[in-house]
């Protein structure tokens, strides 16, 4: 049973996780599975956590240790296309964006990143961890990082401005008002 102090940094947190697990998996389901699983190994193993260290990076490190178990459990990615993304996003959200076409046309620029550089960039960008945080949660070098996030931006600028190739076999984007 984890202490009442702990049950309540953990559930500061939710918001947090739960919009990473989102801008990761794209898939609200899978999203809301993701935040599930990371809650309940945090409270299996909240004896480990220890209180010097920020919560958030620990449970966003739990997060991203069990969607790469998910990842290799499955052994194959996921490609969302960017007439999927138009019934996805929820009403909510959808609403709080001035341009529905602008929050489509990021998150299939997104989903055309490569996950070692999609990951690092929302940490950073989304959820504002340092870079030195962000190396905790991935378990890489932080000059790995901000090499990432360095090439993830420029990658994702790219694509937003039509200018990237496109993978063989899958269309460019390309937006029509």
């Amino acid at each position: 049973m984890a202490p009442t102090a702990f049950r309540q940094q953990l559930l500061a947190t939710i918001p947090r996780l739960r919009r990473y697990a989102r801008s990761l998996v794209f898939d609200t389901s899978a999203a809301d599975d993701l935040v599930q699983t990371a809650l309940e190994r945090a409270l299996a193993h909240w004896h480990q956590f220890d209180q010097r260290r920020d919560i958030l990076v620990w449970v966003l490190s739990i997060a991203h240790n069990a969607h790469m178990d998910e990842r290799r459990r499955h052994a194959h990615s996921v490609s969302v296309e960017p007439q999927e993304l138009q019934d996805g996003p929820d009403a909510l959200q959808a609403a709080t964006l001035p341009d529905p076409g602008l929050r489509m046309d990021l998150l299939a620029a997104l989903a055309l990143l490569p996950i070692e550089q999609r990951e690092p960039l929302l940490l950073v960008t989304l959820e504002q961890l340092s870079y030195a945080e962000c190396a905790e949660v991935l378990r890489i070098p932080v000059g790995t990082v901000m090499s990432r996030v360095s090439r993830g931006r420029a990658a994702l600028r790219a694509l937003l401005d039509g200018h990237a190739p496109s993978p063989a076999g899958t269309r460019g984007l390309r937006r029509v008002v």
